[in-house]
């Protein structure tokens, strides 16, 4: 049985551990389906996963010990020409979802990354996404490019939206 969300409860967020990856592959095979991603994510096995995502690699969410999502983020092309923009992916468990856990995990993001020099956060979302994208906006990412009918998913064409968050805010919070 589902025990319900104690909306009381204090969120913590941390660097992900070796110790939280098989939760955070349980989040992504929920998470990271055709409406949401381009192809199927399917993890060979927990070091495969942890290949692509090391500990550290993502902030996440927990309540009362219960992972509730993650942001995970890097630099998108290893270059030292772009070490002052950082790649964010976000995922949030279904029952956390509308409780304000993604608004947190963004917020924290955004401090982590001007923290460590970061100007601009960086995303990339499907067309299709629309609460993605309404989640995106409310957060203070705008469009700055889209790659039209880039996706054949479910018999429709989908176009790759790219997000940015200029960091210029007195406090790193993209204001």
């Amino acid at each position: 049985m589902v025990q319900p969300i104690n909306r009381d409860a204090a969120l913590l967020i941390r660097p992900s551990e070796i110790r939280d990856a098989r939760e955070l592959i349980v989040l992504d095979n929920m998470i990271w389906t055709e409406n949401t991603t381009p192809g199927p994510l399917m993890w060979r096995s927990r070091e495969d996963y942890l290949l692509h995502a090391p500990p550290g690699s993502q902030l996440v969410a927990l309540q009362e010990g219960e992972l509730c999502g993650y942001v995970g983020f890097g630099c998108p092309s290893g270059m030292e020409s772009n070490r002052h923009v950082c790649e964010v992916n976000i995922a949030v468990h279904p029952r956390f979802q509308r409780l304000g856990v993604g608004s947190r995990l963004i917020a924290e993001i955004k401090r982590h990354a001007v923290r460590h020099g970061i100007r601009k956060l960086r995303l990339r979302v499907l067309s299709c996404n629309t609460p993605a994208l309404q989640f995106y906006r409310k957060c203070g990412f705008e469009e700055e490019g889209r790659l039209r009918e880039e996706f054949y998913l479910s018999g429709r064409y989908v176009d790759e939206v790219f997000m940015s968050c200029w960091l210029t805010g007195g406090e790193g919070d993209g204001d």
